[in-house]
């Protein structure tokens, strides 16, 4: 049997106003929310406040429920809301999988300009998707869909 090559990688959630922060993902063809590759000697909370800056111009506060332990010593990272298993079809890189770990987050001021490219998606766009430049609607797909609205009905539990 062959091995599957994994990568790890992080994702967040950002929610501001009962929406949800997307983006259209030119290589995959689907709308996203921030997120990438977790890097070396980098936690998975680091990597998601990391690549949410970088790719959308935003701070942001990965979101912590009050279900966590928290001790003095070891340190505790914050817990992801879900971990997924993806499927990765890479043309230069191959077949892999990404073990992503899924965070919701909130924005640390609400004035940040964001990047161009980014919308946000109430629960309704979520499940009916937004117009595109081409007068095609886009739905996000059902994983995206359904992480995109629990993180906005989180909103008013955090």
């Amino acid at each position: 049997m062959k091995e599957i090559a994994r990568h790890f990688t992080a994702s967040g959630y950002v929610v501001q106003n009962s929406s949800v922060l997307l983006h259209w993902h030119q290589k995959v063809k689907e709308y996203l929310p921030p997120g990438g590759h977790i890097e070396q000697d980098e936690d998975p909370v680091e990597a998601v406040l990391r690549e949410v800056k970088e790719e959308t111009g935003l701070s942001v506060n990965v979101i912590r429920r009050d279900r966590e332990l928290r001790f003095q010593y070891p340190l505790s990272v914050a817990s992801p809301e879900h971990v997924l298993v993806e499927d990765i079809e890479d043309p230069i890189h191959g077949f892999h999988q990404h073990i992503d770990f899924i965070y919701f987050c909130s924005p640390t001021k609400c004035d940040s300009p964001l990047n161009e490219g980014w919308y946000w998606f109430d629960e309704t766009a979520l499940k009916y998707g937004l117009l595109m430049d081409s007068g095609d609607r886009r739905i996000p797909p059902a994983d995206v869909q359904e992480l995109g609205i629990a993180a906005i009905r989180a909103e008013y539990t955090f």
